[in-house]
């Protein structure tokens, strides 16, 4: 069987970080850089950085409708940290540039600036028993959820980890800790989807 091909929008953050978890997973990662390599790609990763930038990149260079038109058409995403935000349908205090894509509101920068940037242990049931270090660098939190969205982890009684059918968030960065099973969780969805 042909390895799956997961994308990394490379707008900015952590893109390297992401394919190397990716490709510790058993999948290709692929560096998307322009619209048109959206249709080699079987799944995409919406890493951090500063929503609003990648907001405004993803309009300028036309990812947000194709984004949209290939979630439409069944493809998989995962967004971490800004990734979660621009996934969001609404964004306490707005954010014009998210993708609106998932049914939750969230807060950006919810657990402090820069300075405040932590880790914590936290309990993901769906990826097994032991703790999973969650890092925490300006990250949102989400405030309220539709029906159909499953809550998978929470720090502090703040949900940090949602999953609503093919999109899945974290309010946090697995991809700097070593530990692959977000990404593996991930992509078990790819292959179910």
């Amino acid at each position: 069987m042909n390895k799956l091909n997961i994308g990394v929008l490379s707008l900015q953050g952590a893109v390297r970080e992401h394919i190397q978890m990716i490709e510790n997973s058993g999948a290709h990662g692929v560096s998307i850089k322009k619209p048109h390599e959206l249709s080699k790609i079987d799944a995409l990763i919406i890493p951090g950085g500063e929503s609003t930038v990648i907001g405004k990149l993803m309009a300028k260079y036309g990812f947000d409708d194709a984004i949209k038109e290939l979630y439409k058409d069944g493809m998989p995403i995962y967004g971490t940290c800004a990734g979660l935000i621009l996934l969001a349908q609404k964004v306490v205090g707005g954010n014009k540039y998210t993708l609106g894509l998932m049914n939750i509101e969230v807060r950006r920068n919810a657990f402090g600036r820069q300075k405040e940037s932590f880790e914590a242990d936290l309990e993901i049931p769906g990826i097994g028993k032991n703790p999973f270090t969650g890092i925490f660098i300006r990250a949102p939190w989400i405030e309220l959820i539709g029906k159909d969205v499953h809550v998978m982890a929470k720090f502090k009684g703040k949900i940090v980890m949602a999953q609503e059918g093919r999109l899945l968030v974290t309010a946090f960065h697995p991809e700097l800790t070593g530990d692959k099973r977000i990404h593996d969780y991930f992509i078990e969805m790819v292959k179910k989807s």
